[in-house]
């Protein structure tokens, strides 16, 4: 598999966003480690996952563009924010350059670090994760859209400590590690030069200041793991495998942020009579041989009642007729697919007196004599 983002999803340079998320959808359905039997399948879902983690952010698809794909991966290894445009990625994006060679380290951001002490910028305050679970619905709620209520087990900000993850009386005190910042700085000697990387305390975990005892519900978590009940809308006409996504109902975040998002997996059960083909559906239509000798009227189940169909006569088995707009609607209100039906001539399996005997007559009158029409390549035999 290639290194490159976009040849790991299999998509070009200029694909939109949603056409990242769906090859990112079906590569990683393809590659997931607990269903795939490709023995660097975990290694190669890293990969799909990070190439969707770029090229779907604006700002770092933006940066991956413009540096190219070794270049980016450095950057990132040395502890740059590829994305920033005045900070580690330098003065025109170069993440080494910033000013002059590299001898300076990461450019703005570190300047203003060392001048202030903080971080020029501030910390950014970081969302909480995206959480993932599963909906199962049948074709008609597919079909007509629905409202699924549905319950989670998700972690939620602490209510004795509200998120501190400490009681409000503990005494507090500036962590020596950090001296109160969050954050370590490490300097490294590079083939391109000095590179300053920045990482987060790990004694104090990125709040600059320690605490004499921690909450007793959450442990010093600041969440706790409980269950909520949640209602999502379900469009009409979603697609098997297709996700949701509510936003600001995934993890708390860390450091106060937003909440993350949770994303719905939706799944869509087989259907007794119906098979799905994209925004059509399939029906299969016994029906009699005088039926198909002569034609007839019958109606046809739809997911929306049903509907008259016209058995032409002389219909053979197996053929094909197209019910315009009966299938299912199609997203975003833009029509509806079409219910293709399959006409399958049911031979009898016993016959009464009186049918065996007008069988036999049609037999006796030339109705053993069968005439198969040409195939394709029979017809340019005689054309030639």
């Amino acid at each position: 598999m290639s290194e490159d983002f976009y040849d790991v999803l299999g998509v070009s340079s200029d694909a939109s966003t949603d056409e990242i998320k769906q090859a990112y959808r079906e590569k990683a359905t393809e590659y997931h480690p607990d269903v795939s039997d490709d023995p660097d399948a975990e290694e190669k879902f890293k990969k799909i996952q990070k190439a969707k983690q770029v090229l779907t952010d604006e700002e770092k698809r933006q940066a991956y563009d413009r540096m190219g794909h070794e270049r980016y991966e450095q950057a990132e290894k040395h502890g740059f924010d590829a994305s920033d445009r005045t900070g580690a990625g330098g003065m025109g994006g170069d993440p080494f350059g910033g000013m002059g060679g590299g001898s300076m380290g990461g450019g703005l951001g570190d300047i203003f670090e060392q001048v202030f002490g903080g971080g020029g910028r501030g910390r950014r305050q970081r969302s909480g994760r995206d959480l993932r679970t599963e909906l199962e619905i049948d074709l008609a709620e597919a079909y007509s859209g629905v409202e699924k209520q549905f319950t989670i087990e998700r972690p939620e900000a602490c209510s004795a400590c509200h998120g501190e993850g400490h009681p409000p009386d503990a005494d507090a005190r500036t962590c020596p590690e950090c001296q109160g910042h969050g954050q370590k700085r490490q300097v490294q000697q590079t083939p391109l030069g000095r590179v300053q990387q920045t990482t987060t305390c790990r004694r104090c975990e990125g709040e600059g200041t320690l605490y004499s005892e921690t909450c007793s519900e959450c442990r010093g978590e600041g969440y706790v793991r409980n269950e909520a009940t949640l209602t999502v809308e379900v469009p009409a006409g979603i697609q098997d495998d297709q996700t949701l996504r509510m936003e600001r109902e995934g993890a708390p975040s860390p450091d106060g942020g937003p909440n993350g998002d949770l994303l719905i997996d939706v799944s869509i059960r087989e259907h007794e009579e119906f098979e799905r083909e994209g925004d059509d559906l399939r029906y299969r239509l016994p029906v009699s041989f005088p039926q198909a000798t002569f034609g007839d009227t019958v109606e046809v189940p739809t997911l929306d009642g049903a509907a008259e169909f016209e058995i032409p006569a002389g219909t053979q088995s197996g053929e094909t007729f197209r019910l315009e707009g009966k299938g299912m609607p199609r997203l975003r209100g833009r029509g509806d697919g079409d219910l293709h039906v399959q006409v399958q001539v049911v031979t009898p399996e016993s016959l009464n007196e009186n049918q065996r005997e007008a069988l036999e007559a049609f037999a006796e009158a030339g109705g053993d004599e069968i005439e198969v029409a040409d195939g394709f390549f029979e017809k340019i035999k005689r054309a030639f």
